[in-house]
């Protein structure tokens, strides 16, 4: 079983100097939150990350949940942990003060959600529907169905699912298929939707499924999706649990990793019709699913980052333990000291950090786009350009760092008592639910910048060459080195912006080159963010700072090391892109 360890220096440095979270506070007028309450946030989180919810980590993947009687049955211990994450009040932290919560930031919250998800990413999904119910409810529910739902679903009383996916409409939602019958002030749903996750359990009295699903007279296609609350507990005059609902979990998948996260086939209406209601106007749904969506996905490529760090520490551990080699004098060597494990090592503290720094400054641009000032106009379109970017690289990335962990431990990562393999496993599912990898490439290379003639992206690119300018201008020779490796790579960007501009118009043509652009703009935004970081580290050393010159220092070098290993990937990518791939079509079905 692997030790999990907030990693709080890294959060409480990307809060402060790249976040700037006591200004962007400011800029929300949140006068009460700042960097120090913060701070202390995310160190209690930590204790609960690693003191409840990472010791059951490893038993839930090896006892996962189970289906009885109709019921499903979660993994050991979890129940309890559950009780305890919400008698503390996380499940509120960034709801908003009407509804019960505690009005955080999305910044912090997602700070915290780091250490939920790496500490037991299957524990940790639960909360994370919820919170994605509880945005589609405020944004497009009534106020009626606010009153009901919001209090018990922030305080985590209650948890929330979204239900999208059928046997035959998995990613083309045009193909939704189940059914809503209007009957007095409520509709009879019936339908079965698959890949539910956390579709059902005991750990709550209630759960309030956000279910899509067509009007008799809706029209074909995406056009005719409604979204109805469907609980799984009706309620009752008091407006608490009463009547079982038609809605069940009727299977449970049998799954590569997150094994302690139920993954429910749901049936409504096998005994005549589920009660739902319906959440804001007919035939809206799937632009309101997106609320959901679009939160989902920034917390998947923040579960990236998780498994990442989680199977970084393990490696790191179990390198500085396991002895190989002879020294000169007889003495055995580390393997922490070979070159090559050092090299895995920085691969995976480097890609680490950089994806921490892109999924806090993503939330904030998230916070700022909701804001009442003019930074809003700025925010809204940059946050919408990264979320494709966090979502697809930052889970990509997370299938290389969880296989360097097994690499690192040899033919014992292989070996499942080790615990390597978990992590490795737990990420596989990353790049493909919430919208596969090639999903989130094709909306970045279309709604996110053939759409606006790639504005948002050039004003981001202005800002890295800025960054970039003034580390050429240093005198320190780490900084001069990231400034001419920076603005090498953003020079092989832009020519990838103007090629995609020209040339990926055409549908297929755009489909062929959009992962190479999404791998390129993920390892640039990783680089510049880390540039950034050096830049600050080297400007606080001479000061009197909270962090220590051995962090400081290690930053630069962690930023020279991912300019070196990972920043030639841009231009890799761009060259792939360039050539539109054009042979990506050559064969036939036949021969292919």
């Amino acid at each position: 079983m692997s030790i999990y360890n907030a990693p709080l220096q890294d959060t409480r440095f990307v809060l402060e100097q790249l976040v700037e979270l006591d200004r962007l506070c400011a800029e929300l007028q949140l006068d009460e939150i700042n960097t120090e309450l913060a701070n202390v946030i995310v160190e209690e989180a930590g204790k609960l990350a690693s003191d409840v919810l990472a010791p059951l980590n490893s038993q839930g993947d090896k006892n996962g949940t189970r289906l009885e009687d109709g019921k499903v049955l979660e993994s050991a211990g979890f129940a309890e942990a559950y009780q305890q994450f919400m008698e503390n009040g996380w499940a509120t932290l960034t709801a908003p003060l009407a509804f019960g919560g505690q009005g955080l930031p999305n910044v912090i919250g997602t700070a915290v959600n780091e250490l939920w998800h790496a500490a037991n990413m299957s524990f940790a999904l639960c909360p994370m529907l919820s919170q994605g119910a509880v945005e589609a409810l405020i944004a497009h529910g009534s106020e009626t169905l606010q009153q009901q739902y919001l209090p018990r679903l922030i305080s985590g009383e209650w948890t929330g699912t979204m239900n999208l996916t059928e046997p035959n409409a998995g990613s083309d939602l045009a193909a939704v298929a189940a059914r809503a019958v209007p009957e007095a002030d409520y509709y009879r749903i019936s339908g079965q939707k698959i890949f539910i996750t956390w579709g059902d359990h005991q750990m709550t009295p209630n759960i309030v499924h956000l279910v899509l699903a067509r009007l008799p007279d809706a029209p074909a296609g995406v056009k005719g999706i409604s979204l109805f609350i469907v609980p799984k507990f009706l309620l009752d005059d008091n407006g608490e649990p009463g009547e079982l609902n038609d809605a069940h979990c009727i299977s449970l998948e049998h799954k590569m990793g997150i094994h302690a996260s139920p993954t429910c086939t749901m049936s409504f209406g096998d005994n005549g019709g589920a009660i739902g209601y319906l959440v804001g106007e007919a035939n809206k749904g799937l632009s309101y699913m997106f609320t959901m969506m679009n939160h989902a996905r920034q917390s998947v490529g923040l579960q990236g980052l998780s498994i990442s760090e989680r199977a970084y520490q393990q490696a790191l551990l179990f390198s500085q333990e396991r002895l190989q080699g002879n020294r000169p004098d007889g003495s055995k060597i580390p393997i922490i000291e070979h070159a090559d494990v050092r090299r895995m090592l920085m691969a995976m503290k480097s890609g680490c950090e950089a994806m921490r720094a892109l999924a806090l400054i993503a939330a904030a641009e998230v916070d700022l786009s909701h804001s009442s000032n003019d930074s809003a106009a700025r925010a809204k379109p940059r946050a919408e350009l990264l979320t494709p970017i966090v979502k697809g690289w930052m889970t990509e990335l997370a299938q290389e760092l969880t296989s360097l962990n097994i690499q690192v431990h040899g033919g014992m990562g292989f070996v499942e008592e080790t615990g390597a393999a978990q992590h490795y496993r737990d990420a596989r599912i990353l790049p493909i639910y919430e919208g596969t990898t090639g999903i989130q490439a094709l909306d970045l290379i279309g709604r996110k910048t053939l759409s606006d003639q790639g504005q948002a992206l050039i004003d981001l690119l202005q800002e890295m060459l800025t960054t970039a300018e003034i580390l050429s201008a240093s005198d320190n020779k780490t900084l001069h080195q990231l400034g001419s490796k920076l603005s090498n790579a953003i020079q092989q960007a832009e020519a990838a912006k103007a090629w995609v501009l020209s040339n990926a118009g055409n549908r297929q043509q755009a489909g062929c080159v959009s992962y190479d652009f999404l791998m390129l703009m993920g390892y640039l935004c990783g680089g510049w963010l880390l540039a950034r970081s050096a830049l600050q580290a080297a400007a606080l050393e001479a000061t009197d700072n909270a962090y220590g010159d051995a962090f400081l220092q290690a930053k630069q070098s962690i930023a020279l090391f991912y300019a070196q290993h990972y920043l030639p990937r841009v231009g890799q990518h761009a060259e792939i892109l360039s050539s539109g791939l054009s042979a990506t079509f050559a064969l036939t079905v036949e021969q292919l």
